[in-house]
């Protein structure tokens, strides 16, 4: 009885061990894989960049005042000469009355003191100074009219509203920011590039940026190369210009940057894959492995080109958007089950 007991515990342990070979046997095998694509950079480095307008204008008022209303949205496009915000002008305007009574005042005693000057009859010092007491009020007056028109901020440049930072009731100080325009007619992409690739880069070296965003992939243009490194991480900030005619490229944005790349309108350009992902047969032939929708691997065979850095051309075998595995193909056989 115990012996029968004895026998039926160890087959089911064997049974048992014998499953978990099988699971193990069948578990997908863990890769590194790349989606092929003609637009990889040489280099194969890709960077995170942000995107800026091309300039920023902060629009402020001359004078301290209450903001009686601000006229526009943060986002809403403006033209020059737009009304931003306007402030408080009731001093404004008695200051202004109490200028063109000034002005009145003195033109009347020109116009009286006029006629003694004529006949000679009104000493010259005193002609001098009513001249004068004309000319500072008239002075006054302008200076009078300039306050009542500062009341009113207008756009100074055409652009969006980027940041409204005044409200209504509140009290703007001179030179206090009410809004910031920014000019998107065209931006730039800002990239930190550590200081050992830095050397690489010259004004006209061709990149990709890719916004997910707006889901746009575009040609970047001139560069410019900061001179200075940020002292705790080593880097350069780099500025890639960019058209944005459709104006759709906004401030804040983040961008994939690849340098050394050509735009993927070239669309006979060769797709290049890392050196390593590249295997050699027993017989001379060339092969890479090649990740199918039901996520197997099998050999793919290929003809190579020209090396560009760490990467090579494939010339034939693999199309843009295949996905091949760049580690852990040690570990692969035809048909083997995989997980990236």
């Amino acid at each position: 009885m115990n012996r029968s007991i004895f026998v039926m515990v160890a087959v089911m342990a064997m049974c048992s061990c014998s499953e978990k070979r099988e699971r193990a046997a069948k578990a997908p095998t863990r890769v590194v894989t790349e989606v092929v694509s003609a637009n990889m950079s040489e280099n194969g480095h890709s960077y995170v960049g942000i995107v800026e307008e091309r300039e920023a204008t902060a629009v402020s008022f001359t004078s301290m005042g209450a903001v009686k209303r601000v006229a526009v949205n943060e986002g809403q496009a403006v033209s020059r000469g737009q009304l931003i915000a306007e402030m408080d002008n009731t001093q404004a305007k008695n200051l202004l009355s109490g200028a063109e009574a000034q002005m009145a005042q003195a033109n009347d005693a020109l116009q009286r003191y006029q006629m003694l000057h004529d006949n000679g009859s009104l000493p010259e010092v005193q002609w001098v100074e009513i001249q004068s007491k004309v000319a500072q009020a008239k002075s006054q007056l302008e200076v009078a009219r300039k306050n009542l028109s500062d009341c009113r901020l207008v756009a100074p440049v055409s652009g969006i509203i980027g940041k409204k930072a005044v409200k209504a009731g509140e009290t703007a100080l001179p030179s206090q920011a009410v809004v910031t325009i920014l000019d998107i007619s065209s931006v730039k992409v800002k990239v930190s590039i550590p200081e050992s690739e830095i050397g690489m880069l010259h004004s006209h070296t061709p990149s990709v940026i890719t916004v997910e965003a707006i889901g746009k992939t575009l040609s970047g243009g001139s560069i410019e190369k900061g001179v200075q490194a940020d002292p705790l991480t080593h880097t350069y900030d780099v500025r890639i210009a960019v058209a944005n005619g459709d104006r759709k490229l906004l401030p804040g944005m983040v961008a994939n940057v690849q340098f050394g790349a050509m735009s993927s309108a070239h669309a006979g350009q060769q797709p290049t894959v890392p050196v390593t992902a590249v295997q050699k047969n027993a017989d001379g032939s060339l092969f890479v492995w090649t990740i199918d929708n039901d996520s197997t691997a099998h050999r793919t065979h290929v003809a190579i080109g020209h090396t560009q850095g760490n990467r090579i051309a494939l010339t034939r075998g693999i199309d843009n958007g295949q996905r091949i595995v760049t580690e852990g193909y040690q570990k692969l056989s035809e048909g083997t089950k995989v997980v990236f």
